[in-house]
C-alpha cells in the first residue's frame, strides 16, 4: 500500500475538476493553509450533483435527485464545513406503493440495531409472510459475510446462495440496489452491494435516514469558493483541462475562464479529479493507474421532472414496487412537483421525452390513485448516460488508488470510482477528495477521512465487525 507523501507541506495546488470530490480536497486544503486553484470545465461547482436553469420554465433543476443517508459520515462532514447542514431535511420513513396503490411503510422500530426494522418488515405487505422470512434469513448472512471476500462475484450469485426467489429479489433486493449502486444484481459486484446493507441498513439504527436538499444542489457549495479564496486561493468556472501532469495543467483551448484556454498552470502538486473517462484521456501515458482505470464502464441514470394540476404525491418519497421508475420523490408542499428516478436506465436512454412521459406516467397512475385523475402538465427529462462507474467485479477490482504504488511522482486521483471502498455515490465522492488532499499534506487518509458510522453493540455481537477491523480499499496510506 502506498505511503503517504513525504517531506514538507506543498505550498501550492491545482485541482482539476469541481465536482464533489475536487470540492472537498480544495476545503480540506484550503483549511490546512494551502493557496488551492480549483479548474471546472462548467460555470458552475457539483459535477453530476449538481443543477441547471431549464431553459422552458426558468426553474433551477436538479440534474437528478440525490439523497445523503445517515450513515455517509463524510458528506454530512463536508455539508458541516460549508455551513450548510440546515439545507438537508431527513426523514427515517420508507414508503413502498405497489400496483393498485397499496402502501407498507418501512420504519426503525424498537429493537436496537440490527432488528430496528424487524417490526416494519413484518407488517409488510408487498411480501407474503413466507418470504418476509425467507428474507430476514438472508440478511442476517449479509450481516455476517465478509463482504471482501465476494469481489469476484455478483449480488445475483449470493442472493442465490441464500435461496432468495425471484419475486424477493424483484420487489425488495432490486429496488434498493439498483438505487444505490445504479445497476442490476447480476451485474453489481456482490461486496458493492453487501455495503449498502451493512453500512445503510444493518449497523446503525440511523444509518438509512433520509436526507434530501432543500435548495437546488448547487447552492449548497456557494460557500465553497470564500473558503478558498480566504486561503489565497482561486476557483476558475470554465476552464477546460487537457492534460494533467504530476507539477503541471495544461487547459484547454476556447475555456472561457479566467485560466485561459492552452495555457500551461504550475503548482507544487496537482490532484486529478475529474471524472474518469476525462481522466484517463489527461493523464499522462506513463501513470501505471492507466490499464485500470481503462476497463471502467459506466451505467446510465434518468431524472424526470414532472408537473401536475393537482395533488398527487403526499409522501415525501416513495419507492414504487414492481415498476421501472423506482423512487418518486415530492418536490412542493403540495405533491404537484414530483420527480421520477430510474436508475440503471439503459433502456431508457434511446427514448424521446415524450416516451419517457409516457412510461413515467404510466407507472405513477399504476401506483398512485390520485394521478389517475390529474393531468400531466410538464415533463422535462434528464439523461445522465455516464452518471457513474459501473461497479461490476471487474471494475470493482480495478478501482485505482489515490497515489501511483511504489511513487510519490504521479498526479494525485480523486474521484468516486476511486478506491474508497464505497459504490458511486457522493460519500464516495467526499472521501477520495478527503483522501487526496491527506496525500497532499503528508498524512494518512484516517487523519482526514471522517470514521464510518458507529456499528451498534447488537450488530456486532450478531457478526457485523466495526469499521477499524474491516478490509477496506482506502489505498491512500492509511
Amino acid at each position: 500500500m502506498p505511503s503517504p507523501l513525504s517531506g514538507s507541506v506543498p505550498q501550492s495546488v491545482i485541482i482539476a475538476g469541481g465536482g464533489i470530490a475536487g470540492i472537498a480536497a480544495a476545503l480540506r486544503l484550503a483549511e490546512a493553509g494551502v493557496a488551492v486553484t480549483l479548474l471546472e470545465t462548467r460555470k458552475k461547482l457539483g459535477g453530476r450533483a449538481t443543477s441547471f436553469v431549464d431553459v422552458r420554465s426558468g426553474a433551477i433543476l436538479d440534474n437528478c435527485q440525490h439523497v445523503v443517508l445517515g450513515c455517509c459520515t463524510n458528506y454530512l462532514d463536508l455539508l458541516a464545513r460549508l455551513g450548510e447542514s440546515d439545507k438537508i431535511t431527513w426523514t427515517d420513513v420508507q414508503w413502498w406503493i405497489e400496483p393498485g396503490g397499496r402502501t407498507s411503510v418501512i420504519r426503525p422500530g424498537p429493537l436496537p440495531a440490527p432488528g430496528h426494522f424487524s417490526f416494519s418488515m413484518l407488517g409488510v405487505r408487498f411480501l407474503s409472510w413466507p418470504e418476509v422470512s425467507s428474507l430476514a434469513r438472508a440478511m442476517l448472512a449479509v450481516l455476517r459475510v465478509d463482504r471482501t471476500r465476494w469481489r469476484d462475484r455478483t449480488f445475483a450469485q449470493f442472493l442465490a446462495q441464500q435461496g432468495q426467489s425471484e419475486r424477493v429479489i424483484r420487489r425488495f433486493w432490486t429496488p434498493v440496489i439498483v438505487s444505490a449502486c445504479n445497476l442490476e444484481p447480476h451485474k453489481v459486484a456482490a461486496s458493492s452491494a453487501l455495503h449498502v446493507f451493512q453500512e445503510g441498513f444493518l449497523a446503525h439504527r440511523d444509518a438509512a435516514s433520509i436526507g434530501v436538499s432543500t435548495v437546488p444542489l448547487v447552492q449548497l457549495y456557494d460557500r465553497a469558493e470564500e473558503v478558498i479564496r480566504a486561503a489565497g486561493g482561486t476557483i476558475e468556472l470554465g476552464c477546460s483541462v487537457e492534460r494533467v501532469e504530476p507539477g503541471a495543467v495544461i487547459t484547454g483551448g476556447g475555456g472561457g475562464g479566467g485560466g485561459g484556454g492552452g495555457e500551461r498552470l504550475t503548482a507544487d502538486r496537482v490532484i486529478c479529479a475529474l471524472p474518469v473517462e476525462r481522466a484517463i484521456d489527461a493523464l499522462p501515458e506513463s501513470d501505471p493507474r492507466l490499464p485500470l482505470m481503462r476497463r471502467f464502464t459506466h451505467s446510465p441514470i434518468l431524472g424526470v421532472h414532472l408537473v401536475f394540476d393537482r395533488p398527487v404525491l403526499t409522501t415525501p418519497h416513495a419507492v414504487l414496487v414492481d415498476c421501472a421508475v423506482q423512487w418518486l420523490f415530492r418536490k412542493d408542499e403540495a405533491g404537484r412537483s414530483l420527480h421520477a428516478v430510474i436508475s440503471g436506465a439503459d433502456d431508457w436512454m434511446p427514448l424521446t421525452e415524450a416516451q419517457i412521459g409516457e412510461r413515467v406516467l404510466a407507472d405513477i397512475r399504476r401506483c398512485i390513485p390520485a394521478a389517475r385523475g390529474a393531468t400531466l402538465l410538464s415533463v422535462r427529462a434528464v439523461k445522465e448516460k455516464r452518471a457513474t462507474f459501473a461497479p461490476t467485479p471487474e471494475v470493482e477490482a480495478s478501482r485505482p488508488p489515490a497515489l501511483a504504488p511504489g511513487s510519490e511522482d504521479h498526479v494525485i486521483l480523486a474521484g468516486d470510482y476511486t478506491a474508497t471502498g464505497w459504490p458511486a455515490t457522493m460519500e464516495g465522492a467526499t472521501r477520495s477528495g478527503y483522501a487526496a488532499a491527506a496525500a497532499v499534506l503528508g498524512r494518512p487518509a484516517r487523519e482526514l477521512v471522517v470514521p464510518d458510522i458507529q456499528v451498534a453493540l447488537g450488530a456486532r455481537l450478531l457478526g457485523l465487525s466495526p469499521p477499524s477491523h474491516r478490509e477496506e480499499g482506502m489505498k491512500a496510506g492509511r
